[in-house]
């Protein structure tokens, strides 16, 4: 059974009535997207997580930049979690989250980065529970639809990461640059240096440039964690 709380350096997450709990692939999906924001060359000052889910995303971007941040989640008990959350973190001034549905949902302003762990598993076998079959299948949000919340709501030189499984990576980049969002990075993530690929963090912008292919294991040959994923995690996990 999932741990109803989790302790990072600087916050708390209770996710007991969330629709998805925290996993390392988000974890460092955070990681990664917050390295990508201080990276930029302009100051990113809004930013939107579409799919709050406990609100995690958010508050590991908050960590390591100064801009506003809004969230958006459509399950109503992950939405009064990660309020709660948000609500407790040193970061709340800044913090905000909507409940309501994306597509539908009449954002106030453009995004200069906007992040997604999106629905995963599109015609794959789904649970009793809806609110998680919302969460982690595409009942809620297809890719098509994210990307058309993501166009109409990114700012011209804006930015976006989403977290895919592997095997829908390349169907979503085609879809993507077809709206002319292009891939401007790519990183493969394995469990273990063993392992086979399992999922993605692509990064997109609006102007063509060429690609940047990385890879990252979670896990190294002796089952601890890698140096290149403790670099990303040191900041957030407690016994980094």
């Amino acid at each position: 059974m999932p741990n109803n709380y989790f302790q990072f350096k600087q916050f708390s997450v209770h996710q007991q009535y969330a629709a998805l709990k925290v996993s390392t692939d988000s974890c460092l999906f955070g990681a990664w997207a917050a390295e990508e924001i201080r990276s930029k060359s302009y100051e990113v000052k809004n930013i939107l997580d579409i799919g709050a889910g406990t609100g995690l995303l958010m508050m590991m971007l908050a960590q390591k930049s100064n801009a506003i941040i809004d969230g958006i989640e459509i399950d109503e008990p992950s939405y009064k979690q990660a309020k709660g959350n948000i609500e407790a973190s040193a970061w709340n001034e800044r913090l905000n989250i909507f409940y309501g549905d994306a597509k539908q949902f009449g954002f106030t302003k453009k995004y200069d980065f906007i992040i997604s762990n999106p629905p995963f598993y599109e015609g794959d076998l789904k649970s009793d529970a809806s609110n998680r079959n919302i969460a982690m299948h595409d009942d809620g949000l297809t890719l098509e639809e994210l990307l058309l919340v993501l166009d109409a709501n990114l700012t011209n030189d804006g930015s976006f990461a989403v977290l895919l499984p592997y095997h829908r990576a390349d169907v979503f980049i085609r879809i993507a640059d077809e709206k002319n969002l292009h891939l401007a990075k790519r990183m493969n993530v394995k469990q273990s240096v063993t392992h086979s690929c399992f999922r993605t963090m692509l990064l997109f912008e609006r102007k063509k440039k060429e690609v940047l292919v990385q890879e990252l294991s979670i896990k190294n040959t002796s089952n601890e964690y890698t140096e290149q994923f403790a670099e990303l995690l040191k900041d957030y996990y407690l016994y980094l």
